[in-house]
């Protein structure tokens, strides 16, 4: 039998300096650890110890030259976490917060996610602690030609398929594909998120965002509610605040923020035309990091050096990286009246801001489950190359509707409380291990 406590002690003391890591899977196993200890098969097959382990971690040097002609050297990363249900899935992330601990707690997360969809998907992560920001386009790609030529030796359409993520858009990977066509000498789906030119899916630019918004209506849709009308406070403006925003607003309900790191624009017309999601992704593109421009641009108000949590709401969507949202915030927010929360980024709140919610009853959804449109619709793309084939992107945004919807009945069948709650976070656990757990006492050891 497990012992929560107990368990966690020994997997701090092996992943010593990996709190996103460990905060990950306490998550998780506080969820299913009564599941585990009921099951005599999950038992013997000790599958909490094998499923908090890594298949494998690599990592490697990445030396490239900046425009200046000086030598520059970057840390590379492949956490491949777990394949019981498919090929290694996962995005890679450019920014100098990535190290090892932190793609650990990415790929442990993936894993479970990539399960949610129900699409043969295993999980992985993976990236460097480079910096796009400031970098031109030639620094860019050199990079990316130096880091896949150490990265192809790992993956492969059947083995392990990344995508991007936070840092990594549509210029990053098609560097990133050119360099792995040139040494492979290949057309494969070996990435996702590519260009429509070369093999990429309609829909997946804008599929997290869309995703989640679809997973938050029929969240609203459970508990009797419309998304007609609600004022929403979302964070970030890259792509899947894009997509968010996008999608809210073709929902009936108004976005009233963004934010980058220098603060937040407050726009009480909403972010809700096709002029301002373009400058969004003029803003994304511009590498710059700032959102200030928004508001000077459409006339609205910029707070400097906070986060849009103090905004009174009915949703809020953290939609920009890791623990954004904090216990301070989420009491706030519900002082404020706020309704539901929805994590469009991994892991976008702290576990004290969760569990505050939850205690608060407000409708709280983890990213493992909402933010899942994006590895769905990649998932897709796979399929469209794998098939040589090309789908409409009503095709593509239907098949990622019909795929949050399942994700979001898995959380209300393990989930559903005495009282009626849906506990999403215990639902999405429960339903994402399940499946995992099972292949892997399946397959043996």
């Amino acid at each position: 039998m497990y012992e929560l406590d107990k368990f966690m002690a020994e997997l701090e003391r092996k992943n010593p300096a990996e709190p996103e890591f460990i905060q990950a899977a306490k998550e998780v196993i506080a969820s299913v650890i009564d599941v585990v200890n009921e099951n005599p098969v999950y038992l013997k097959n000790r599958i909490l110890d094998r499923i908090t382990e890594p298949d494998r971690v690599i990592s490697f040097k990445v030396e490239w030259e900046d425009d200046n002609g000086n030598v520059q050297v970057n840390r590379g990363y492949r956490v491949q976490f777990n394949n019981a249900i498919g090929p290694y899935k996962g995005g890679l992330r450019f920014h100098p917060s990535v190290t090892q601990g932190s793609l650990k707690f990415l790929g442990f997360e993936q894993t479970f996610k990539n399960s949610l969809t129900s699409l043969p998907m295993g999980g992985g992560k993976g990236g460097s602690d480079f910096a796009p920001k400031g970098k031109s386009d030639a620094e860019i790609m050199r990079f990316c030609r130096s880091f896949m030529t150490e990265l192809q030796k790992y993956i492969g359409p059947n083995t392990d398929v990344p995508a991007g993520d936070i840092g990594v858009g549509a210029r990053e990977i098609g560097f990133l594909y050119g360099q792995y066509k040139r040494i492979r000498d290949e057309n494969t789906g070996v990435l996702t998120g590519k260009g429509l030119t070369y093999g990429g899916s309609l829909v997946r630019p804008e599929a997290t965002g869309y995703g989640t918004m679809y997973f938050a209506k029929n969240m609203l849709e459970a508990a009797g509610d419309t998304m007609v009308g609600k004022r929403i406070a979302v964070s970030g403006f890259g792509n899947v605040a894009w997509g968010a925003c996008v999608k809210a607003t073709q929902l009936g309900a108004k976005v009233v923020t963004i934010s980058g790191p220098d603060g937040y624009i407050i726009d009480e017309d909403g972010v809700g035309t096709p002029e301002k999601w373009e400058f969004m992704l003029q803003l994304r593109s511009s590498n710059n990091d700032v959102v200030k421009p928004y508001a000077d641009k459409f006339g609205c108000t910029f707070v400097a050096g906070k986060k849009p949590w103090e905004v009174p709401v009915d949703m809020a969507f953290p939609c920009a990286i890791q623990n954004e949202l904090k216990e301070e915030d989420a009491k706030t927010l519900i002082a404020n009246g706020v309704k539901y929360v929805v994590e469009t980024s991994n892991m976008g709140c702290t576990l004290e801001a969760a569990e505050a919610f939850q205690k608060a009853k407000v409708g709280f959804a983890p990213g493992k489950a909402a933010n899942a449109g994006g590895v769905a619709v990649s998932g897709l793309e796979m399929s469209q190359n794998a098939e040589h084939l090309s789908w409409t992107a009503e095709e593509v945004d239907e098949k990622l509707k019909t795929i949050m919807k399942s994700i979001h009945d898995a959380c209300i069948k393990e989930g559903r409380e005495a009282d009626g709650y849906i506990n999403y976070i215990k639902g999405a656990n429960i339903a994402g291990f399940r499946k995992v757990a099972d292949a892997m006492c399946q397959m043996g050891y």
